[in-house]
């Protein structure tokens, strides 16, 4: 007797504030479409919560900041962090990001570091601040990031969110470029954002 053939599963979705659903990828998805050729790297798309996401341009701004930024943490990070910079995060089965920066315990993965491991996130924004403080802060919460600074690249103010949450992060303020911006695991690690001299573009 033949047996009579079942229709495929239908593909998981997601369903953004619109309430319209969305397709779901999951992150072996996503990395076989960059194997195939799909997406390269100049599409500069991430995978948050199982959709894919493309990211804005990168202007010179951000790179000034961003340059600055780097230069910093690099001079002041205590010996027992390791700093990665712009790393292709797998954070979980339906989540790949390219944070500007990635701090974490010494010898650790750059690209599967358990989330509660990390020990700051910066994320540089520039026409992206809205998004970053929004999106992409629940996505870092959802997963348990302890502490995500989101630094506007016009202003260098930064909020700084801690205490995750399922819903997003208990804690977010916001710090000007004149005042101390400190991490709260990473000791003596603080800066007046001003100190660092960024020339205007």
């Amino acid at each position: 007797m033949n047996e009579i053939a079942r229709p495929p599963s239908p593909r998981p979705t997601t369903q953004a504030a619109e309430g319209v659903p969305r397709m779901r990828w999951t992150l072996a998805e996503f990395e076989r479409l960059t194997e195939l050729g799909i997406l390269t790297q100049s599409d500069s798309i991430e995978l948050i919560g199982g959709e894919l996401v493309p990211m804005s341009p990168k202007g010179n701004r951000h790179e000034v900041v961003r340059g600055a930024i780097l230069n910093w943490l690099r001079r002041n990070l205590p010996d027992q962090f390791d700093l990665h910079a712009e790393p292709g995060w797998r954070a979980s089965e339906a989540d790949y990001f390219e944070p500007d920066f990635l701090i974490g315990p010494r010898g650790c993965s750059p690209t599967s570091i358990r989330p509660e491991d990390v020990v700051l996130l910066i994320e540089i924004a520039h026409s992206s601040l809205r998004f970053d403080t929004s999106t992409k802060a629940c996505g870092y919460a959802r997963l348990g990031v302890c502490e995500y600074w989101a630094v506007n690249a016009e202003t260098l103010g930064t909020r700084v969110h801690r205490q995750p949450t399922a819903d997003g992060y208990a804690s977010a303020s916001d710090v000007s470029a004149s005042d101390d911006l400190a991490a709260a695991l990473v000791p003596g690690l603080s800066v007046k954002l001003s100190d660092l001299r960024i020339d205007r573009d």
